[in-house]
């Protein structure tokens, strides 16, 4: 299994901790070792898991959307987004558990034109406010199809690190990696009022995979 490269600090960390805790079990609570161990051994487990990067097929796309990140579609609505686009846009929010591939993917091909960063608070994820009220990150691109399509990143109650590597003048690629974030979290995606959407509330996504939407040239 491929681990990502953001797993390093956070697999050290949790490696030590466990072959801490093993060695005191071993030692001192030779009676209680296996009690202690096993649930923590599958929470080192897990850690694992969590940063797994799995094989992914992705295709050249122009017109579709396509799932950002894997998880659950908990939000559809008509929404002002007042950051970049400043105008009323189609909002499309994808929720990660921690059991959740994170990594963060461009949604649409094109031309990345505005990124920014924001400190926030650690809302829980699928709050409504945690759009605009939690550590988040949002980024802009042109798409192929000459629409201007907003993404954010969104920490959630556990999540305490997101990563976006982006420059304005990029180019995206529909599926390709931009970012992670570690743990629950959210990701937002801001259409223009005549997409075609094609995904529904409910809907379990697969990052770079998953057509969620269609641009209407």
């Amino acid at each position: 299994m491929k681990l990502h490269k953001e797993s390093k600090g956070t697999l050290i960390v949790a490696s030590i901790l466990f072959a801490s805790v093993a060695f005191l079990s071993i030692n001192y609570f030779k009676d209680w070792a296996l009690i202690i161990l096993l649930p923590l051994l599958i929470i080192y487990g897990l850690v694992f898991w969590f940063f797994r990067v799995p094989k992914r097929d992705i295709q050249n796309h122009k017109e579709n959307v396509i799932a950002p990140v894997d998880g659950k579609v908990v939000m559809i609505k008509e929404v002002f987004e007042p950051e970049f686009l400043k105008a009323q846009a189609i909002q499309i929010s994808i929720f990660m558990s921690p059991l959740n591939v994170h990594i963060c993917r461009y949604p649409v091909s094109g031309e990345v034109i505005y990124k920014k960063y924001h400190p926030g608070k650690y809302l829980v994820a699928w709050h409504e406010k945690s759009s605009t009220l939690n550590e988040r990150t949002t980024v802009a691109v042109e798409s192929l199809t000459q629409h201007k399509v907003v993404f954010r990143q969104i920490a959630g109650y556990v999540a305490r690190r997101i990563v976006f590597k982006c420059n304005e003048g990029d180019t995206a690629q529909a599926g390709h990696e931009f970012g992670f974030i570690k743990f629950g979290s959210r990701m937002d995606i801001f259409l223009p009022i005549d997409t075609e959407i094609v995904c529904k509330i409910g809907d379990k996504t697969k990052g770079g995979i998953d057509v969620i939407a269609k641009m209407i040239e």
